[in-house]
Order: C-alpha cells, then structure tokens, then sequence
C-alpha cells in the first residue's frame, strides 16, 4: 500500500467532496468574471448611458440598465470585484492578526494572556456593528478604510478559538525541547505553534471571506458601506431594492451573484474542513 503525502491526502480528500468541487468551480467562474467580465462590453460601470433610462436586458446593455442609464452588466463586474477585494482582504487580514494574536496569547501565558482575554471578551459584547457603520459612516464608506475596520470586528472570534486550540499546543514536547534548546519566544510561536494550526487557518480563512462579504454587503446595503460614486454587490442591492417591481433585473443580478458567492465559498470551506479532519467521513477513505 502506498503512502501518500499529506498535501496529496487533503487534496485526494477535498476532490471526492463533489459539493466542494462544485463550489471551486464556480467560484473560479465569479473571478473569472469579476476580473475579465469587463472586456467583453463597451459600457463602463460609471459611463451611464443618457438613451437608455431603465432599459431590460437586451440589445446593447445586456443585463439592462438603472435610472441614471448605467449599465447593469458592467456595475455588477464592477461590483463584485470591490466586494471580492474588500472581502479577501478582510480574511487574509483576519486570519494572520488572529493568528498571531491568539497563539502568542496562549503560549507567553501570564499577565499577557489575562489582559488579551479581557480585551477580547469586552470586544465580543461590544455591538460592532453599530461601531462599523458610526464609523465608516464619517469616512464616506471609502473601501480601503472599510477593510482595517471589517478586520477589527472580525478578528476577534477567531483570535478567541485559535486561543483556546493553542494552549493545548505549548503543552507539547517539541515546544519544550524548542525553550530547552533557547529558541526566543517570538520563534517558538512562529515556528513550532502556529504552523501547527493550519488547517484551522485555511478553514477560518475560506468561511472568513464569506463572513466579510455578508458584512460589507449589510454595511452597503444599509448607506454605511461602499458609496457613490464607487459600487459594491451590497449597493447595488440597495438601489436594486428601491425598483424591485419596476425594475426587478436591478436587484437580481447582484442578488443572484451574491448568493453564488456566498454558496460557492460555504461549499468551499465545509470541503476544506472535511479534508483536513482526519475523522471526517464526508473525506472519503485514502
């Protein structure tokens, strides 16, 4: 019996998973159009089109127009690109912040770990939600200043359970023999603790993204996110909502984006987890 190799063993896992597999798939497929589903119009997301005031899909705007005459199709590239880039931020940011705040945390032990645990459970009762759109209210819903926001209120959670996972790990014997051997303490956390919650990272980081993208698209669709002149899926929402029975292509489209965003990525993380759980039955056998 050969032995595979544990990235082969994830990978060989993830694939039966076809519920993950479809997830990649269409996943891929949104990128694919928020990257290059510009190149195929002639219609700018901010070039409105004076001739064509709240057009339906067909002729020459394909999934039709709003009220100010800008095309459907080349907002909602445009939106889906600001979400996935605020959102992936948002994760990536997350996950290394939580990373390294919940495993330090958890291995220098002592007055640090006291007073990160107390800063993280007030901020887990503190309404972030509030504090976001207070917030990115002041600063004109530019992106770039939502994503360190997103990144504080979402970091928080996920700091709190790879806390409570790596204290377990600074118990372990190679940790000991690293302190024994006089490696710092900044090097132990890097080298021996968090490389050893990486399968928890990698899922936190997949389900991350969708916990960013439902966040963004609430704070937008309620006026506290991405403004005018700028779009994102969650402001498209809001104006497509405002002409749902006159217009209804106007909230479909984001909408029906959204929701293949959301699944795909869901899909993606539930697949993930299920392949580096070593307990798992939806993994398939080796």
């Amino acid at each position: 019996m050969t032995r595979l190799g544990r990235t082969r063993l994830y990978r060989r896992r993830f694939t039966r998973n076809r519920s993950a597999v479809i997830g990649v798939l269409i996943f891929a497929l949104l990128v694919v159009y928020a990257v290059a589903g510009g190149l195929v119009t002639s219609w700018s997301w901010n070039q409105p089109d004076f001739l064509a005031l709240t057009r339906p899909p067909g002729g020459g705007h394909w999934f039709g127009t709003d009220q100010g005459g800008n095309d459907v199709y080349a907002q909602s590239v445009h939106g889906l690109q600001r979400s996935l880039v605020i959102a992936l931020s948002v994760s990536v940011l997350t996950t290394v912040v939580s990373a390294v705040v919940g495993a330090g945390a958890a291995y220098l032990g002592g007055r640090v770990e006291r007073w990160t645990l107390l800063i993280i459970h007030f901020l887990l009762v503190v309404p972030s939600f509030l504090i976001l759109a207070l917030v990115s209210n002041r600063v004109s819903g530019d992106w770039r200043i939502l994503i360190p926001l997103l990144t504080f209120v979402t970091v928080v959670l996920p700091a709190r359970v790879i806390w409570s996972v790596a204290t377990s790990l600074r118990e372990r014997d190679y940790v000991r023999l690293a302190e024994f051997m006089g490696v710092s303490r900044p090097r132990i956390v890097a080298r021996h603790i968090i490389p050893h919650l990486g399968g928890l990272l990698v899922v936190n980081l997949m389900l991350g993204v969708v916990s960013a993208v439902v966040l963004e698209t609430s704070l937008s669709f309620l006026g506290f996110g991405v403004k005018t002149p700028d779009v994102s899926l969650g402001s498209l929402l809001a104006d497509g909502s405002l002409a749902v029975s006159s217009a209804p292509w106007l909230f479909e489209v984001p909408a029906g984006l959204l929701v293949l965003l959301t699944v795909s990525l869901t899909l993606i993380g539930d697949g993930l987890r299920d392949a580096l759980d070593p307990t798992s039955a939806a993994g398939g056998r080796r």
